[in-house]
């Protein structure tokens, strides 16, 4: 009895798949926007606790992304690595299509001239290197 009703059902599952037909899978079109960031040049110099502004590009931002908000870390280059601070964003959630986002320089920046910043929107893009000096003494 029981194998009759197991035959049953396994013959009644394959009889009701051959109707189920899959979907076929489309394909993701990528879309990826690497502005270029206009804003720190190179050899520019900022403060520690000073407040700046990055500024990049936004003439080729596509209509899917004119809503994506953006991200700013502060690294610096070295042969092997950009060292980017993932911890401490200088700024987050912004509009990537303003071309700008104000943020205040890390008061405990070590002085270094080989800074960079990183746009992320969908992909990131660096700043050419600048300079950050320590927090002038008064």
């Amino acid at each position: 009895m029981f194998n009759s009703l197991l035959s049953f059902f396994l013959a009644f599952v394959l009889a009701i798949s051959y109707f189920a037909r899959a979907a076929p899978v489309q394909p993701v079109e990528n879309i990826v926007f690497r502005p270029m960031i206009t804003y720190p040049t190179a050899g520019i110099t900022w403060a520690a606790c000073s407040t700046q502004k990055a500024t990049w590009e936004t003439d080729n931002l596509p209509d899917e992304l004119k809503n994506a908000t953006g991200l700013l870390l502060l690294g610096h280059q070295t042969a092997d690595s950009e060292n980017l601070d993932i911890y401490n964003p200088l700024a987050s959630q912004f509009p990537l299509n303003a071309g700008f986002v104000e943020f205040m320089v890390p008061c405990n920046a070590t002085a270094m001239s080989d800074y960079i910043v990183v746009l992320f929107g969908d992909s990131g893009n660096a700043s050419p290197q600048f300079t950050i000096t320590p927090v002038p003494s008064t």
